[in-house]
């Protein structure tokens, strides 16, 4: 079998069709969006893979091939299709968050992160937001969902750094600085609440419904966990080391003149030819 034909047969396990003209195989992920793989060494083998737009002639002022990896056996390439689907799904499924295209997520209204693009953020019940990061895993898409109750603080954080400024010898106009204090700091997050990741995405909207009904419900459980509330238990000793200490304690307490009146009572005899005898 040719380099193509055993590329063909792995994808064709996968379920995802190919066909190959002349020395390219073309692989479609998308309606828009095809992988083509153009044969550069049979023997060794190896070959480019680009992507380009689907349906377009090579002729066409409009077609654009851009090479994104070289492949050199058959589990490469199959593995490049595979994250390639994956990314695709990943974008279809930002899309449709962002334009809340599904009826279960209607009430939701998503907002891309600035930061990172593959995490949207949606505000849920009084001072909560759902956020949701969609990424490929290995060579899956995977969605994970977490609630944060956020801003509880916030407006005592933004008074402090105010009165700061105010107080400073600082002049009145705000510096670049000053403004990213004041405005551009991230928000302040109280309690996180993990809702899991998910590969189905299906799942993933029934739980981003459920999570918006819930959300004032959260809220109020999610109370801040304070150290100080709670006393330290009681340890006990069961092995009785304790008392091998206040044993050790109570010889070390003993009167060095009680220790010293005791040795002046012995006499040693130095001219007794046996040894040292002790005389009381």
């Amino acid at each position: 079998m040719s380099f193509f034909e055993e590329i063909a047969a792995a994808l064709d396990q996968d379920g995802i069709e190919s066909r190959v003209h002349d020395d390219t195989m073309f692989v479609p992920i998308t309606s828009d969006l095809e992988i083509q793989f153009v044969e550069i060494d049979a023997l060794m083998p190896a070959a480019n893979v680009y992507i380009a737009a689907a349906d377009v002639d090579e002729d066409d002022e409009d077609f654009e091939a851009v090479l994104v990896s070289v492949v050199f056996s058959v589990a490469d390439a199959a593995s490049t299709v595979a994250r390639h689907v994956a990314t695709d799904q990943v974008v279809t499924v930002l899309r449709d968050l962002l334009e809340g295209t599904d009826e279960r997520i209607g009430d939701l209204e998503f907002f891309q992160d600035t930061v990172n693009a593959n995490l949207v953020r949606a505000e849920v019940g009084e001072n909560s937001e759902l956020q949701v990061l969609v990424e490929v895993v290995g060579e899956t898409p995977t969605a994970a969902v977490e609630f944060l109750t956020v801003g509880s603080q916030q407006d005592d954080l933004l008074d402090e750094v105010i009165d700061e400024f105010w107080e400073s010898d600082a002049e009145a106009t705000l510096s670049d600085e000053d403004k990213q204090r004041l405005f551009g700091g991230a928000d302040v997050v109280d309690e996180v609440l993990d809702l899991g990741s998910f590969t189905d995405f299906d799942r993933l909207f029934d739980v981003l419904s459920l999570a918006a009904d819930q959300a004032e419900d959260w809220e109020e459980q999610l109370l801040p966990f304070d150290d100080e509330e709670f006393d330290e238990p009681d340890v006990y000793d069961l092995y009785g080391e304790d008392d091998y200490d206040d044993e050790d304690e109570d010889e070390d307490d003993l009167d060095v003149e009680d220790v010293v009146d005791d040795l002046e009572l012995v006499d040693v005899d130095e001219d007794e030819d046996a040894g040292v005898q002790d005389e009381r």
